[in-house]
C-alpha cells in the first residue's frame, strides 16, 4: 500500500541546509487544512527541549491546531532563553506562512543537544515548504535512522496514518523518538488525549534501545474530522474499532523503531504471559528487552537463558521459580522451573532476524509485550562518532 495522509492533510520535507548532505531532507511539516484537535505525549526527561515546552503549552490551551513543523540535525535542547525564543520564532514563521496563529502550530526538533538553531536557514526553509510526497516528511525527521517508518490503516469511513523516527537514545517514558499521527475522524480532544496516553503505554513506552530517555521525545495525534453526527464516543463499538486501529498504527511504528536500533542486527520481541497484573507483565517484558546482557546474547546468537532469568528477577517482584517457563522462538528452554536440553535447537533459533522470547510466569492470566534490538559493536561505533 502506498503511504498517504487522510483527507485534508498534506506534508512536505526539504533540504534546508541543516545537514551537510544535500540529498537528505532536514525540514518538514504536516498541515491540516481544517482545524484539528490534538493529543500529545512528551518526554519525562528533566531537561525537556524548547519545542517540547512550547507544545505542552499549546496542548494546555485545548485549542485546535493546523500544523506540526519539524527539523532534524538540531534538537534545540539545553539551549536556554535563546533556544526558547528561537522555537517561538519558528512557530510564528510557520503560522505566517499558513496564515494562521502561532498558537495553532506545534514545533518539534531532533538532533544535536546544546547547539542553537541556525535561524537564518530555518527562515529560508520555511518559506520553501509546500506540499509534496508524504514520505518526504518521514525522511526529514531522520537522524541516525537507516529507514523511514510509516504505518497506515484505512477503513470505509476514516483513515489513520503515521510517521515516526527513532534509532538511538530510545527508552521512552512518554530517545530521540518522534511520532506524528493524523486521522480524519471526529473525536473530542479530551477523549483523544485519554486514548493516546493509554495506547502509548503499551506501544512506544514498551520499546527500548539503549536505556536513555531523550530530551525531545514527542508523540502527537491530529484529528480534523468535523462531522459531529458521526462523532466517536467512548463506550461505543465505533470507539473500540478506532481504538484497535490506532493501537495498530502506534504498535507498527514502535516496532519499526525497535527494529532500526543503532547498529542493530536483530529485533527482540518479548511476550509475557501468566502475570498477576498487566502492569507487572509490562515491567517484566521491558526488563528483559532492556537488559544489556540479553541484548549482547542475542547479538552473539547465544541462548543464555540465565540472563533472561536475571532480568526477570531484577524487576523486584515476587515470582515462583517452579512456575516459570521460557521459550525462544518457540523452542522450550525452561518448563515449570526446569531446564530443557534443547541447546542445539535454541542455538539454531537464535540465528533468526527476530528473536521472540516467550515467558509464562504461571501466576495469573495477564499479558504484556516489549520490543528492542540487540547491542552490537556498530552501536558503540555510531555513538562514539556522533558529536553531542
Amino acid at each position: 500500500m502506498t503511504f498517504s495522509w487522510p483527507k485534508n492533510f498534506y506534508s512536505d520535507g526539504i533540504h534546508g541546509q541543516l545537514r551537510r548532505n544535500p540529498t537528505k531532507p532536514d525540514l518538514g511539516w504536516l498541515v491540516s487544512t481544517k482545524p484539528a484537535r490534538v493529543a500529545g505525549v512528551f518526554t519525562r526527561n528533566t531537561f525537556p527541549a524548547a519545542p517540547v515546552q512550547i507544545d505542552q503549552q499549546v496542548l494546555r490551551s485545548n485549542q485546535p491546531v493546523h500544523a506540526i513543523f519539524v527539523n532534524s540535525a538540531n534538537a534545540n535542547a539545553f539551549t536556554g532563553a535563546t533556544g526558547l525564543a528561537n522555537a517561538y520564532e519558528t512557530q510564528k514563521l510557520v503560522a505566517n506562512k499558513l496564515h494562521t496563529t502561532p498558537a495553532e502550530v506545534l514545533v518539534v526538533s531532533t538532533g544535536i543537544i546544546g547547539e542553537q538553531l541556525p535561524m537564518e536557514k530555518i527562515r529560508r526553509g520555511i518559506e520553501r515548504l509546500q506540499a509534496s510526497a508524504p514520505l518526504n516528511l518521514a525522511k526529514a525527521m531522520l537522524t541516525t535512522d537507516t529507514t523511514t517508518k510509516t504505518a497506515q490503516v484505512t477503513q470505509a469511513d476514516y483513515q489513520i496514518s503515521g510517521v515516526a523516527k527513532g534509532s538511538g537514545m530510545i527508552h521512552p517514558n512518554m530517545g530521540t523518538m518522534l511520532g506524528f499521527i493524523a486521522t480524519d475522524v471526529t473525536i473530542k480532544q479530551g477523549l483523544l488525549q485519554q486514548l493516546l496516553r493509554e495506547l502509548v503505554d503499551v506501544t512506544f513506552n514498551q520499546i527500548t534501545i539503549d536505556g536513555d530517555t531523550s530530551t525531545n521525545d514527542t508523540v502527537l495525534v491530529l484529528a480534523n474530522g468535523d462531522d459531529w453526527q458521526a462523532e466517536i464516543k467512548a463506550g461505543t463499538a465505533k470507539y473500540e474499532a478506532f481504538k484497535a486501529d490506532l493501537h495498530q498504527v502506534l504498535k507498527t511504528l514502535a516496532i519499526a523503531i525497535a527494529s532500526d536500533g543503532e547498529g542493530a542486527t536483530r529485533l527482540i520481541d518479548v511476550h509475557i504471559m501468566g502475570a498477576r497484573h498487566s502492569a507487572s507483565a509490562q515491567r517484566v517484558a521491558k526488563s528483559i528487552v532492556g537488559s544489556n546482557l540479553v541484548k549482547t546474547a542475542v547479538f552473539g546468537a547465544d541462548p543464555n537463558w540465565g540472563r533472561i532469568i536475571d532480568a526477570i528477577g531484577n524487576v523486584g517482584e515476587v515470582f515462583e521459580a517452579d512456575q516459570l517457563s521460557i521459550a525462544i522462538n518457540q523452542v522450550p528452554i525452561i518448563v515449570a522451573g526446569n531446564a530443557v536440553a534443547n541447546e542445539g535447537a535454541a542455538t539454531q533459533a537464535m540465528q533468526q532476524d527476530t528473536i521472540v522470547i516467550t515467558v509464562d510466569l504461571g501466576l495469573g492470566t495477564e499479558q504484556g509485550q516489549a520490543w528492542g534490538s540487540d547491542l552490537t559493536y556498530e552501536y558503540v561505533h555510531i555513538n562514539a562518532a556522533y558529536h553531542t
